[in-house]
């Protein structure tokens, strides 16, 4: 293996969550993402060492799929001990996720109230693409940049 390819493989992104079935109703049943696997996490998972967590908290583990992308997204509901609130500006990660149906997923996103939705805006991409694009917020803070294509480029 060479310093020109080192292997690399995107496996997955890990979200803290504070409640596993309100996280799910946002990211399995608005958008769209399925469940490959729900565990109760050992209390030796490394997700203790690597995240910080105190030995007493409870987790419970979960991995989605988007279509055509297997196991992207995973959830990690800790209980039992405080989690810090919302980060603060700047954000430093998001998830870009393409959205097709992206009147839907807002108005879904709207009517659960607990969401914040940034200023939806235009968006032009390098290659000469137009679509929408819009920040959105969950409730536990992690900052996702929502994106449609409207027209193609050329």
């Amino acid at each position: 293996m060479s310093n020109s390819d080192p292997g690399l493989q995107f496996q997955r992104s890990n979200l803290i969550v504070r409640d596993l079935d309100r996280s799910l109703e946002i990211y399995r049943d608005i958008l769209g993402f399925s469940i490959d696997y729900q565990k109760v996490s050992e209390k030796t998972s490394y997700s203790y060492t690597v995240f910080g967590i105190p030995a007493h908290a409870k987790l419970r583990f979960c991995t989605l799929s988007a279509p055509g992308q297997l196991r992207t997204l995973a959830l990690t509901e800790v209980t039992g001990v405080e989690l810090p609130e919302a980060p603060s500006t700047p954000r430093l990660s998001a998830m870009v996720l393409k959205v097709d149906a992206m009147d839907a997923v807002l108005e879904a996103f709207r009517a659960r109230g607990d969401m914040l939705l940034h200023p939806e805006q235009v968006l032009h991409t390098q290659d000469g693409r137009v679509g929408r694009e819009i920040g959105v917020v969950d409730p536990d803070g992690h900052l996702l940049v929502l994106y449609t294509i409207t027209r193609a480029g050329g």
